[in-house]
Formats: structure tokens, C-alpha cells, sequence
């Protein structure tokens, strides 16, 4: 069975939809559960650099699913379909999570609850 993958990707970390958060706690709450077999932390995905980070995580094929929080999941499948394709990751186990917008706390708890109905 792959792995388990999660990233936190938080604009830059300058977005007003981020100032309610501790980034650094939500990942540390998160990495601590063991819900994930991975986490880490992107500035910006949705950018040259982020597309390449995304083609160089998966393509070795250990990653089966890999949960995003950062904004909107429709934009999230547009911005790295290339990325998925690239390195022939099915796009179908991306599971996209909005977290905008959310206290540290609550995005705790939308990551928990994303990862239970999406294992």
C-alpha cells in the first residue's frame, strides 16, 4: 500500500486568509495524530516551483493519496493536473480542502475530518 501524503500551502503565508492560523501548529497537531504519513509545508504551490516540487514528491510512485489544504479544491485540480499528469499520479487521489480563512484549531479539525472521510 502507498503512502499517505500531506501538504499545507499557505500563500506565501502573507494572505490575510492565513492570519487566524499558526501554520507551524497546524502541522505540528496534524504530523502528531499520525493521520498522514507525511507532512510538509509549501509556500506557494500554485507557482512554477510548487508544480516542480509536486512533479519531484511524486514521481517516484510511493505517494497513493495525497491531501492538499490550501484554497479553493476547484482550483487546486486545475493548478496541478500538469503536475499529476507529468508523473502519472491519479488525480482522483488528490483530496483538495480549502483551509482559508480558519483558526488554527479549526483547521485542525477540517484536516481530521477531511482524512476520515477520504482514508
Amino acid at each position: 500500500m502507498g503512502k499517505k501524503g500531506f501538504i499545507l500551502c499557505v500563500c506565501q503565508g502573507t494572505c490575510p486568509s492565513f492570519t487566524k492560523m499558526d501554520i507551524f501548529g497546524v502541522l505540528s497537531d496534524v504530523r502528531r495524530e499520525k493521520i498522514f504519513d507525511y507532512v510538509c509545508l509549501h509556500p506557494q504551490l500554485c507557482v512554477g516551483d510548487g508544480e516542480e516540487f509536486l512533479k519531484v514528491l511524486l514521481s517516484g510512485g510511493e505517494t497513493e493519496k495525497l491531501y492538499i489544504a490550501a484554497c479553493d479544491p476547484q482550483m487546486q485540480c486545475k493548478m496541478f493536473r500538469d503536475a499529476f499528469e507529468a508523473v502519472g499520479f491519479d488525480k482522483a487521489n488528490h483530496i483538495a480542502l480549502d483551509i482559508r480563512n480558519r483558526t488554527t484549531d479549526e483547521a485542525v479539525a477540517a484536516i481530521k475530518e477531511m482524512a476520515a472521510k477520504n482514508p
